[in-house]
């Protein structure tokens, strides 16, 4: 059974709006993310159970939203973007080691869902049960899930950049 696309983009379509609108500060961008979450959305529509689908959406949308500001960072358009590019591939190559070797030890042994809730707490502010209710898990797993990461933090603290 196909999902029904029309029924979510009515429910779904302004959460999904506001995340776009949150990872790349841009109105018109962000609509265009929206849009092509659905029509993502629309091309799987078959293959997909109609389950989570917040959960499903938001994550749809956020790779969506990387994979624009990816595409944005290979070619600036404005100055300030160049500067900004610039100063991210700056590699001082024990700085960038040292970087993607302790996140690597962050969450290598975490699940994938782990790195969302993380994100969704810590980056984008949202309480517990909001967490809970993107990702399908319980309020409960989810502070369990932040409490065994902060646990590897405090592991990772004398490690520096």
């Amino acid at each position: 059974m196909a999902i029904d696309i029309k029924a979510y983009y009515e429910k779904y379509g302004p959460m999904v709006l506001r995340r776009c609108r949150f990872m790349l500060k841009d109105e018109e961008r962000a609509r265009d993310a929206m849009q092509d979450t659905f029509v993502k959305l629309l091309k799987k529509e078959h293959e997909l159970k109609d389950q989570y689908p917040s959960s499903l959406l938001y994550r749809i949308a956020t790779n969506t939203c990387l994979n624009i500001i990816r595409s944005r960072s290979r070619r600036p358009e404005t100055q300030v973007d160049a500067q900004i590019l610039a100063i991210a591939n700056y590699e001082e190559p024990e700085s960038s080691w040292l970087a993607k070797d302790i996140l690597a030890r962050l969450f290598g042994g975490e699940k994938e869902s782990t790195r969302t809730i993380a994100v969704l707490h810590y980056l984008d502010g949202m309480t517990l049960e909001e967490v809970s209710k993107h990702t399908g898990l319980s309020v409960s797993g989810v502070r369990k899930r932040l409490r065994n990461l902060r646990k590897h933090v405090h592991e990772l603290e004398g490690v520096s950049l």
